[in-house]
């Protein structure tokens, strides 16, 4: 798979100058299903872009469970805002799930770049603070609804990311892993698909779903409201 480097919001108001300092010091890096690629406190001198696969940042609880932070997958960076620290280290710990490609982009050659232009700055400033209110966001959904609520809201964002045309979309990691990010236990998350199916809201099969009553689906995740209350609040 191929990434557009300009379609990441990092580099998308890089002039051309900037742009192909960026791809000079863009570092390939190739990570095998399960491989621990940094942990916790380990310093934070680089930023990624997942190209291949996809990564799983996670933290222990004090039980020493793993508790599934973010799902990264293609397109999508992390650790970025870690750069604008002061001797900054990684919070989470970042593993592979399947085999992964991924860009490294070194921190304090990106701050340079930025550091020679204001204008380039600000609007990364903005883009930041449109990731940001998206986090708070999910934040809300996770701390504010339901389990149920939380299962439906992230199968019908799926739904709707799938490629035009496709009747249904697959689980690209293990149900393990979704449950995890969640915040529900693997057989809480299974049993809410059982009943999501048995309802006639959608169709399962192994790592497939199909969305058969969209409408019911979106008023179970309450995207309907959420978005009605986001602009009321605005």
């Amino acid at each position: 798979m191929s990434i557009d480097l300009k379609q990441c919001y990092l580099f998308a108001h890089l002039d051309e100058g900037q742009f192909e300092k960026v791809k000079g010091m863009a570092h390939e890096i190739r990570l095998r299903d399960g491989q621990l690629f940094f942990q916790s406190g380990d310093p934070a001198t680089h930023f990624y872009l997942v190209i291949q696969g996809q990564i799983k940042l996670t933290r222990l609880s004090m039980q020493g469970q793993e508790k599934v932070i973010e799902i990264i997958s293609p397109g999508q960076t992390f650790a970025e805002a870690l750069m604008f620290g002061e001797s900054p280290e990684y919070p989470v710990n970042a593993v592979a799930i399947g085999d992964s490609y991924l860009l490294s982009f070194e921190n304090t050659t990106f701050l340079e770049i930025l550091r020679g232009s204001i204008d380039t700055c600000f609007r990364l400033m903005g883009d930041m603070s449109h990731r940001l209110k998206s986090l708070i966001r999910e934040i809300d959904e996770l701390t504010l609804q339901s389990a149920s609520c939380r299962v439906a809201s992230f199968l019908w964002k799926r739904w709707e990311a799938r490629p035009q045309g496709d009747k249904s979309f697959k689980l690209e990691v293990p149900k393990g892993v979704i449950a995890s990010r969640l915040s529900v236990t693997p057989e809480t998350f299974s049993r809410i698909l059982h009943n999501f199916s048995s309802q006639g809201l959608i169709h399962v099969d192994g790592g497939r779903v199909d969305v058969l009553d969209e409408r019911g689906l979106l008023d179970f995740a309450d995207i309907s409201g959420r978005i009605n209350r986001d602009i009321s609040s605005n």
